[in-house]
């Protein structure tokens, strides 16, 4: 991955961080990491727990944030949230959402959207 590519996603997670956090989230963990791979946020909202992946993206020439949480990176980031539920030992209602972070060329920001439960989308 470009230095461009990691600094750039960097940001769109700490955006997306700070969004949560003032939609009213606790942000428990970032980056956490096991057999199955990495989750980039792990929050709580009320009782339940919320795995989030950030997608952030520059142009569209690939298709949106959206576009790349299919099917089978949803599958992989429900294999993250069992892994990261057994190894803390919880047994609490959970959720997989998506924050979506686009620039534009000139890396200016153009939106942030919050997806709520994104599995099977």
């Amino acid at each position: 991955m470009t230095n461009f590519r990691k600094t750039i996603g960097a940001l769109g997670e700490r955006l997306a961080q700070t969004k949560l956090v003032a939609d009213g989230y606790t942000i428990i963990e970032t980056n956490w990491r096991c057999q199955a791979g990495e989750m980039d946020i792990i929050a709580r909202h009320g009782v339940e727990w919320i795995f989030i992946e950030v997608k952030t993206r520059t142009s569209t020439k690939y298709g949106s944030p959206e576009d790349s949480v299919d099917q089978r990176k949803q599958t992989r980031l429900a294999r993250i949230a069992e892994c990261y539920l057994d190894d803390q030992q919880l047994d609490a209602p959970w959720r997989i959402d998506m924050v979506a972070v686009e620039f534009d060329s000139s890396r200016t920001l153009q939106r942030i959207t919050h997806h709520i439960d994104i599995v099977g989308w």
